[in-house]
């Protein structure tokens, strides 16, 4: 088949949309697929800045969401604008990677599947990019709907997104879960050392990596806020963030409240490459997502990624992350917001480095087993086949 992978978001970016998308055209290319990626990113800069990003910021200012609402709708328009120019490829299908996308799709009179990677209202209520109840969410919502009635399948990236889209919509949609690339995220313990000291970071002392956009329902600030119980017995922890977001001037305002300026560093966005030497180099990765207006982690890839790369994992116990980790033998999971259970969990590991190698290489066993990038793009290729029977 020839697969168009679109998204109304930039591409590629630092995030777990930007990272499936990756990884979804490895695997279908594996499997022998021609497959194009079409982004926000496609469309010239000045276009995308007088278009939809500079009135978006200006809209923004008169009511809160205003803007991002007109930013979707060119986005969508864009991406319709280009689907069509590319007519001549005669793609098979298109799989849009959000509602704005599928819409664009379907506008262009293209076959459609759809994947849905999280609630893009209550996403956006938890950003505090606008206000629950306003015409804005109700928009955004309505726009979920549509594109899931409209679409020829919808993909979910775990169950409750399946349910979530039965209980808007009606629809009956197939779950497929995240998965890696598990040939580029790999253990690669044996190069700790000589990663660390490419990064300018001590060779002895135990570092914790949080591998997550600073992003509220991501939890972030919960490393920050336990790390001083973990200082108490292990002065030398380094705590390590790969990641941007809204959430960092909390970050910064508990790093600074606590004295924790020698012990915590905030690298901002990081290549997807670069983040793989940082599992590598970590004795520990931390996952600590929270609910957050209505928002639960899904399959969270970076949880994957670490379980791949033979890094110990702790969790929070919300969402998917109760699907994929498996408590005491392959990860820990902690309750969410609770900051001693977390310090308590990160001090375990820290003095238990035998079991976190153990419940590491158990982990890697289950990735290997289930997450697997080409096994994930033959389920796709099932769905595809359905979706254009149906399309006669």
């Amino acid at each position: 088949m020839k697969i168009l992978i679109a998204t109304a978001y930039d591409y590629p970016h630092a995030g777990g949309l930007s990272t499936h998308v990756t990884t979804l055209k490895a695997g279908l290319e594996a499997r022998g697929h021609k497959v194009d990626v079409l982004s926000f990113s496609d469309i010239p800069p000045a276009v995308r800045k007088l278009s939809a990003q500079g009135p978006s910021f200006v809209l923004n200012k008169l009511k809160k969401g205003k803007g991002i609402v007109y930013s979707h709708k060119q986005r969508q328009k864009m991406l319709t604008n280009l689907m069509k120019k590319r007519a001549h490829e005669n793609y098979d299908l298109v799989h849009a990677q959000d509602p704005f996308t599928t819409l664009a799709a379907l506008d262009a009179g293209l076959p459609t599947v759809s994947t849905v990677h999280g609630y893009m209202a209550f996403e956006s209520i938890s950003k505090g990019s606008m206000d629950e109840g306003s015409a804005e969410a109700k928009f955004m919502q309505d726009v979920e709907i549509k594109s899931y009635r409209e679409t020829l399948e919808v993909i979910t990236v775990d169950q409750r997104l399946l349910d979530y889209v039965k209980d808007v919509s009606g629809v009956e949609g197939t779950a497929i879960r995240n998965f890696i690339d598990i040939h580029g995220f790999r253990p690669e313990k044996e190069r700790k050392a000589e990663l660390r000291k490419q990064n300018g970071l001590s060779v002895e002392d135990p570092i914790m990596f949080v591998p997550r956009r600073l992003t509220r329902k991501n939890g972030v600030i919960y490393p920050a806020l336990s790390l001083p119980a973990v200082l108490e017995k292990h002065p030398n922890v380094k705590l390590i963030y790969a990641g941007s977001g809204e959430a960092r001037t909390e970050i910064e305002r508990i790093v600074s409240e606590k004295g924790l300026q020698n012990s915590v560093t905030l690298l901002g966005a990081v290549a997807h490459e670069k983040v793989k030497e940082y599992y590598a180099l970590s004795d520990i990765v931390l996952v600590p997502s929270v609910h957050s207006a209505g928002v639960e982690e899904a399959t969270s890839i970076s949880a994957l990624e670490a379980m791949g790369s033979g890094s110990p994992l702790i969790a929070c116990a919300v969402g998917g992350l109760k699907e994929i980790v498996e408590p005491e033998r392959d990860g820990l999971l902690v309750e969410e917001k609770n900051v001693e259970e977390l310090s308590d969990a990160m001090n375990f590991l820290l003095e238990n480095p035998e079991k976190g190698a153990e419940l590491a290489k158990n982990a890697r066993a289950k990735i290997e087993a289930e997450y697997s990038h080409v096994a994930a793009a033959e389920k796709y290729e099932q769905i595809y086949l359905k979706a254009l029977a149906k399309k006669g």
